[in-house]
């Protein structure tokens, strides 16, 4: 069947996911390539000491998202989206969303770029032995505690973005397993949230005079492959106002941006590991066994299977560069020159590869919030050089996309030096690599292991979230994702893969000596910068 007979018998599949700084729609078809696409630009803001979106930002986006997909189709194909066979949600990571028995949201939404939560997450990390990262939602629900906050007199459920989402498309209160893990630890044997961990933690906040059930107040689990609802008939309305959407739409699990990005890029299997680049950066490396010791720079979730997974996660990456391209590009514009954003970077990025390996001795500091890796409870975006640095365009650019590593790597090495672990294969994905090579070729120096970007890479986690919808429609008894991805979607695509170069490694390497010494400046300059 070709594309317009796919959409018109209702048999191409969805997926949606919420990313920081937009919201894609991606529409695939039964080889599982996209014919669609759709996306609502947003932007998340600071109120009050928080980072959160509206309620209005979450529905109103999906919908232009959506509104923007059934555009893309209809100029492609001259027909519309009447019926779909499976629809997935997807959505940053972590966060706060707590409600009461009305379903009424008690505070804003706490997105995961909080660095709010430190007493919390330090002492879950000492009662489960366990790391709790400050993006955790438990460690914002035992902040909240900790605070003495009105809101919990009230709470009756509390989840992340894409299970409100699917709640609200479907009545179901539920989770994949990956994002579950990202909200309150998970045993990896029961796939199910921890019990051990749920009873201290219930005794803990007995403890602070709140009388719960941890385990009551969280989402259910559910692992990719599973049936996790139909689409309400409120539900349709929610998404498209026109009507034209159908209710009765199968939902495959809600997973986070994590989940997404490893199903994009095929490395769900032990021993693979990706790398997801765009607003913030993460890796995930798929573990054989658990590791020996507890990091608090090392966050411990899983696949969408349930699979233990390692992640290094650092808040901040493109958004400073991106802020640098809008300076040049009012340069360019006052001095009459019309240049496309899109050259502009590509201009930026190629610069970059003629940089010294070292970056000239350049310090960026791409910090617009806190990082957990390298210790800082809030950010300030900082470029600072001595006067006999080599300052050079070559060496800014560079320096600019190797600070968007460094937090990452620093997280990495604490892997490597200390952990027996072993990767076969990283993949990356991400606006990071959009421009050929470079971002690719400074993440291997980075990292110092090969590093392969796949000719699919670039369509995101909407498309991995599809790809999730599509292994609970179409796979076989018994077939587990990998081998659904391996067999089914990618069919022995490696991507193109990009090797370290000795002298860049070391250059790397210096450069990040210079960085760990200079996070001094930036503590500084966020102590005096108010």
């Amino acid at each position: 069947m070709n594309a317009k007979d796919i959409i018109s018998s209702g048999k191409a599949i969805l997926g949606i996911e919420f990313g920081s700084t937009r919201i894609k729609a991606v529409l695939i078809d039964d080889t599982y390539a996209p014919i669609a696409q759709g996306a609502h630009d947003w932007e998340n803001r600071l109120e009050n000491g928080i980072w959160t979106y509206s309620m209005s930002d979450i529905e109103n986006g999906l919908r232009d998202c959506y509104k923007s997909l059934t555009k893309d189709v209809w100029n492609k194909y001259g027909t519309k989206i009447t019926r779909l066979a499976g629809i997935g949600f997807s959505a940053m990571m972590h966060g706060y969303m707590a409600f009461n028995d009305d379903g009424e949201l008690l505070v804003p939404f706490r997105t995961w770029r909080n660095s709010i939560t430190g007493d919390a997450a330090k002492e879950l990390t000492g009662l489960f032995d366990y790391n709790i990262p400050q993006r955790w939602s438990i460690a914002h629900l035992y902040q909240a505690m900790l605070n003495k906050e009105e809101h919990l007199k009230d709470i009756s459920f509390f989840t992340t973005l894409d299970g409100f989402i699917h709640w609200k498309l479907t009545g179901n209160k539920v989770l994949g397993i990956g994002e579950a893990s990202g909200m309150f630890p998970v045993d990896i044997d029961t796939k199910n949230y921890d019990a051990r961990m749920a009873e201290k933690f219930n005794a803990l906040a007995d403890k602070k005079g709140y009388d719960i059930n941890i385990l009551n107040l969280l989402p259910k689990i559910l692992p990719a492959g599973q049936n996790a609802g139909t689409l309400t008939k409120e539900g349709a309305l929610f998404i498209d106002p026109t009507g034209t959407l159908e209710s009765g739409i199968p939902l495959c699990p809600p997973e986070g941006d994590a989940g997404t990005g490893m199903v994009a890029t095929n490395s769900v299997r032990e021993r693979t590991g990706n790398i997801s680049a765009g607003t913030s950066v993460f890796a995930m490396v798929v573990l054989e066994k658990a590791l020996k010791n507890v990091y608090p720079e090392i966050d411990l979730v899983t696949t969408p299977t349930g699979s233990l997974v390692a992640m290094v996660h650092c808040n901040n990456c493109t958004s400073d560069i991106n802020a640098w391209i809008n300076l040049l590009k009012g340069f360019l514009d006052a001095s009459g020159i019309d240049m496309p954003v899109s050259k502009l970077y590509e201009a930026l990025f190629n610069a970059a590869l003629l940089g010294d390996a070292d970056c000239g001795g350049l310090l960026s500091y791409n910090y617009l919030s806190g990082e957990n890796v390298t210790g800082l409870d809030e950010g300030r975006p900082l470029f600072v050089r001595k006067p006999d640095s080599k300052f050079s365009f070559s060496n800014f650019a560079r320096v600019h996309i190797c600070s968007a590593l460094a937090s990452l790597k620093v997280g990495l090495d604490i892997l490597n030096d200390n952990e027996d672990i072993t990767i076969d294969k990283m993949f990356a994905h991400g606006g990071l690599y959009k421009t050929p090579v470079v971002g690719q070729r400074l993440t291997a120096a980075a990292i110092n292991a090969p590093v392969s970007v796949m000719s699919t890479a670039g369509e995101g986690g909407a498309w991995g979230m599809a790809l999730l919808c599509a292994y609970m429609l179409d796979k076989k008894a018994d077939q587990s994702l990998e081998d659904f991805l391996s067999d089914n979607v990618f069919k022995g695509d490696e991507g193109t893969l990009v090797k370290p170069d000795e002298k860049e490694v070391l250059g790397f390497n210096e450069f990040i000596k210079a960085y760990k010494q200079g996070i001094e400046i930036e503590k500084s300059a966020v102590l005096n910068m108010k």
